[in-house]
């Protein structure tokens, strides 16, 4: 089997590697739509051939709907539900496990096509075969997310849910390097010191944390019980996290039966965001000042240049966004908001990789 070189990627497989990474972000936003409209427990089960047939007749309907009478989402919840509006909460289900099969043959079925052509350089082959290998264990904990929330608790586990949407951040992560790859295979910036390169591993690292961070926000819905800002309800450091007795395991395990947790999360949560927005706003300053000024204009500072100033458009938008969803939670999450602001973490995410990825050849002490 021949290969391609690196520097020769066919405009078809770039475009290819394009189509897969919008179709994950739309699977995010998607995601973050069924979460907060309750609808990931609609379908009590997991059928990979026959789940994708939604109910086709009246009594499907009733027999569908009545499975999901017996779930505890149901009978603490939801109550008196009329099957208008579980056919609601069944469609963003189903869209989004839908989406996940299209993404499925989209991405698996060229790809096959291409190894068989020998347009796949080897140094993209292995990256894309370890794509394969995550997005099947992001469906397989997709559904362990779905199945905690169909046993005692009316909602998912705010760990499995953390744990799946982190591992599609990571997927989306890992395909987006690999999209930079395969359009410049050799990025050659000069000025860029170690320590600028680490600083923008640190802040990928960070913006992984905060997002999953996020996530817990999400699962143990905690932003419902601080929706002020800059204050949590009048305190900086809530006296809930102040009780040594509240530091142990029981806590932490039993969530959304103390108020420990969601105090936890969203004092964790701010300020890892203040953090991650000093270390971006400082990173930029220092990367502007020692790659772009006094400097003759070349593609690679240009491009330099356009990753700044879309990091730092990215982050205000996405502190304004996380700001405007906090204090808008008064009763319940407010679904546009919290969708825009997830979709807007993985905005900012996408810009941290793209500028590091131009920073991580050719160093200079």
């Amino acid at each position: 089997m021949l290969y391609t070189n690196e520097f020769q990627i066919s405009r078809a497989v770039k475009l290819w590697l394009l189509t897969g990474l919008v179709m994950i972000f739309i699977q995010i936003v998607i995601g973050g739509v069924t979460r907060l409209t309750g609808s990931g427990l609609s379908i009590t089960r997991w059928e990979l051939v026959t789940g994708s047939i939604p109910p086709m007749s009246a009594a499907a309907w009733e027999a569908t709907f009545d499975l999901y009478k017996q779930t505890p989402q149901y009978q603490k919840i939801n109550q008196g539900m009329t099957l208008g509006d579980f056919k609601f909460i069944f469609f963003w289900e189903y869209f989004h496990r839908l989406w996940a099969r299209l993404m499925f043959f989209v991405f698996v079925v060229p790809f096959f096509w291409f190894l068989w052509r020998g347009m796949l350089s080897r140094r993209l082959l292995p990256r894309l075969l370890a794509v394969v290998v995550l997005a099947g264990l992001e469906g397989f904990f997709g559904w362990i997310m779905v199945a905690s929330g169909l046993i005692k608790r009316p909602w998912v586990n705010a760990y499995n849910l953390t744990l799946h949407l982190t591992m599609a951040l990571i997927i989306f992560s890992y395909l987006l390097w690999t999209y930079f790859i395969a359009v410049r295979p050799r990025p050659m910036l000069a000025g860029v010191t170690t320590r600028l390169r680490r600083l923008s591993f640190g802040l990928l690292g960070l913006a992984f944390v905060q997002i999953a961070l996020g996530a817990m926000m999400s699962g143990s819905k905690a932003g419902l019980f601080y929706p002020t800002w800059p204050d949590m309800q009048g305190v900086y450091l809530p006296s809930v996290l102040l009780d040594p007795g509240n530091w142990q395991s029981a806590h932490f395990i039993d969530y959304d039966t103390y108020p420990f947790m969601p105090a936890l999360v969203q004092f964790l949560h701010r300020n890892t965001a203040y953090l991650l927005s000093i270390l971006t706003v400082l990173f930029c300053w220092e990367l502007y000042r020692k790659t772009v000024t006094g400097r003759e204009v070349t593609t690679e500072r240009s491009i330099i240049q356009g990753g700044i100033f879309a990091l730092l458009a990215a982050l205000t938008t996405q502190v304004l966004l996380g700001i405007f969803t906090l204090i808008a939670c008064k009763g319940s999450i407010p679904v546009v908001l919290g969708v825009l602001h997830q979709g807007g973490a993985v905005v900012l995410l996408t810009v941290i990789l793209f500028v590091t990825y131009h920073l991580k050849v050719k160093q200079v002490e």
